[in-house]
Parts: structure tokens; C-alpha cells; sequence
């Protein structure tokens, strides 16, 4: 994979020069990462496998690798800023950020705010629960009953799901998954609603809890990489990385390092 890394990183002079051309001058972001010789990337460290925290303290996952990817074909540093996943937009809008690289959904709603660059991964919502009925639903409508509590990110499309699918049950938003993962595990919620491979790894990671969840996804997503509007150059050059990461496989790669290889796992505290 580093070598895949050094091979980007020669193309990063002629795309800079491309986005910089007398035709085009740099817009704000990709002006600001030239001078600063920085990508600030905004995630939230709390959804794995695309990024998450080690025992280490270090940040891993497919989006981390994603990140340094970016920066390492930009030559410039990486800055990872970890957030709540319901700051992400606004640290965009802000431009405390330059991009959101953070299992982000591509949304109608979200591309008013920015504009999105992918997707890079396709994903679907599931539903972690130690219920074996419950997680044997098929939709949505199907856990619609007001006895039900169900766990979800703040101001995520698992939380807007559920709003839409289930408004009869009772919905609590999170800040962090592994709180909505205690909360289920702890009884204090009947299931989580979240992507499906949130709640794959939930599974694989407490296997003495009990825990269950769909072997279908509920819905199809695409995952993309948030860019600020109105800056076109930026959006090109990180729109022309990811289709050369494409073509070269290293998106394949890091499917199967971080979605059918679970070595990682370990690493986890």
C-alpha cells in the first residue's frame, strides 16, 4: 500500500498545476492548503471500521487511510480533527476543516451544505439489538411500535431514518456509537440503528453480549468525501485522486483490509 501511496504522490505536481492554471485560480480551500502545506480532515474516531481509536491512542481505520492517501498525493501534512459527528458540516461551513472524511452519507439535505465528492463506499442501515426477532425484521416499519427505544447518532441519516420508518417507537440520539452500543448491551435501549458495518463490528467485538444484527441491509447508501462549495478546483483534484484510487484498486484494498479482514481487530482497546 505504500507503494500504491509513492505512486499517487508523483501525480500531485501535475494536478496541482492543472487545478492552478492561468485559466483557474485556486479557491479558498485548496489556496489554503497550498499555503499551510496542511489538509485538515474532520472525522468522527468513533465508527468503525472506518476510523476509530486504538489502544494505542492513534487514530485507524478506512478513512484514516483514505485521509493520508489525500494528503500524502497533495504532499502536504495530514490533521486529522476528531469531532462529534453532528459538528462535522458546520467545522466544514466554519472552514475550521478543509473536507469531512467520515463514513458521511450522501444526502439531498447534506449537498445543500456541500458539495460531495464519491462515493468511495456503498453502505446501508442495520440494526444492532439482542433481540433475535428484532433483528430478523426486513424493513423498517417492522420495529414501528411505541414500546420500542432505539439508539442513533445525532443528526445522522440512522436517526432520520428511524424517524421516517419508526415514529411510533422512541428515538435517542447519541454522540458517540459506543455509548448507543453500551445502551443496548446495558438494556437501556432495544436496539441501535446504524450503518451495517457499525453494527458488524459491535457483533465482533462483544461476542459474549448476545448481540444480533441483519444479514441484509435496510437501505443502500453512498458514502462520499465532503467538500466546502464554491471551489471547483479543490473539488476537481480530490475528485480526480479518488477515481485514480479506483483504477488502481487501493479503494479494493482497503475494502478487504478494513471490511474482510478482521487482524485489526486486535488493535482495538
Amino acid at each position: 500500500m505504500r507503494n500504491l501511496f509513492k505512486i499517487l504522490g508523483f501525480t500531485a505536481l501535475t494536478l496541482l498545476a492543472s487545478a492552478l492554471s492561468p485559466a483557474a485560480s485556486a479557491g479558498d480551500t485548496l489556496q489554503r492548503v497550498i499555503d499551510f502545506k496542511t489538509l485538515k480532515v474532520g472525522m468522527t474516531a468513533d465508527q468503525p471500521p472506518m476510523n476509530m481509536v486504538n489502544r494505542e491512542k492513534a487514530l485507524m481505520g478506512f478513512d484514516v487511510d483514505l485521509a493520508k492517501a489525500l494528503a500524502n498525493a497533495m504532499r502536504v501534512k495530514l490533521e486529522i480533527k476528531v469531532m462529534p459527528f453532528a459538528e462535522l458540516m458546520t467545522a466544514l461551513e466554519d472552514e475550521r476543516i478543509d473536507m469531512v472524511v467520515s463514513n458521511m452519507a450522501i444526502t439531498p439535505e447534506r449537498s445543500e451544505q456541500a458539495t460531495f465528492i464519491g462515493p468511495y463506499m456503498m453502505s446501508g442501515k442495520s440494526i444492532l439489538a439482542r433481540d433475535s426477532v428484532l433483528a430478523r425484521i426486513s424493513n423498517g416499519e417492522q420495529f414501528n411500535r411505541e414500546e420500542l427505544t432505539l439508539a442513533a447518532l445525532k443528526n445522522s441519516t440512522s436517526a432520520g431514518f428511524v424517524r421516517e420508518a419508526a415514529p411510533e417507537a422512541r428515538l435517542i440520539e447519541v454522540a458517540h456509537y459506543d455509548e448507543a452500543v453500551r445502551m443496548v448491551m446495558d438494556g437501556d435501549a432495544d436496539g441501535m440503528v446504524a450503518d451495517m458495518p457499525v453494527c458488524l463490528l459491535s457483533v465482533l467485538r462483544f461476542p459474549d453480549a448476545g448481540l444480533v444484527t441483519l444479514e441484509r441491509p435496510l437501505t443502500v447508501e453512498p458514502i462520499g468525501i465532503a467538500v466546502a462549495k464554491g471551489d471547483p478546483e479543490f473539488h476537481n483534484l480530490v475528485d480526480n485522486y479518488l477515481e485514480a484510487y479506483t483504477k488502481i484498486g487501493l479503494l479494493a484494498q482497503l475494502r478487504k483490509k478494513w471490511m474482510e479482514d478482521n487482524a485489526w481487530l486486535a488493535a482495538l482497546p
